[in-house]
């Protein structure tokens, strides 16, 4: 049921995207269908070409004015659990195999994305650049509002100045690259003890 591939993007080492296909099977019907597929085409025809330059939404150091919330919520607690599981040697690793593994809302980790230049109004403004932005998205969740949630596992999330201005780009490019309208995401990042969330619909750059 857990798919996987590791892709080999620049010097930052390999990624390991996997997916869930029964979940995804299950949460993406009608609505999702181009997120299933998306999801399912990277395992074999990710354009590594995408990620061997350019910048990286990981790194961006720029506010973006979200409307953040604090609040607490379940994948503090399955951070939790997967950091007490202790399999693997990174926190990461944990928290995300154990979420994929077994979270019901969780379908996919470390989903490769990018954005192309004529993607977004005044690109290089941004990114001084006209080369892809691109980047790995830590968790997938379709949850009970039945939006994508796209969540960053932070270890210190309360420090946190620019997680947002991250997240909210991943939530854009998986929107471009499926085309799904982005007011069908959400965006957050957390910890074992902290949640931050916010709706990147509410953004103006």
């Amino acid at each position: 049921m857990i798919l996987k591939t590791s892709l080999k993007h620049n010097s930052h080492g390999y990624y390991h995207y996997r997916i869930h296909s029964r979940k995804i099977d299950k949460l993406c019907k009608e609505k999702y269908l181009f997120l299933k597929e998306y999801l399912h085409d990277m395992l074999q025809h990710c354009p590594h070409e995408k990620f061997l330059d350019g910048p990286r939404s990981s790194v961006l150091k720029f506010k973006i004015g979200s409307n953040l919330k604090k609040e607490q919520n379940q994948v503090e607690i399955l951070a939790r659990i997967g950091l007490d599981s202790n399999y693997y040697q990174e926190a990461h690793m944990n928290v995300q195999m154990f979420m994929l593994a077994y979270d019901e809302k969780t379908i996919a980790i470390e989903t490769p994305i990018w954005l192309q230049p004529e993607e977004l109004e005044n690109y290089e403004n941004f990114f001084e650049t006209n080369l892809p932005l691109s980047g790995h998205i830590d968790l997938v969740r379709i949850e009970e509002d039945n939006k994508i949630w796209i969540w960053d596992y932070k270890p210190n999330a309360h420090r946190e100045k620019y997680a947002d201005t991250q997240t909210y780009f991943y939530a854009l490019m998986l929107s471009k690259r499926t085309k799904i309208p982005l007011e069908n995401f959400m965006c957050g990042y957390f910890d074992d003890k902290n949640t931050y969330i916010f709706d990147p619909n509410e953004i103006k750059l």
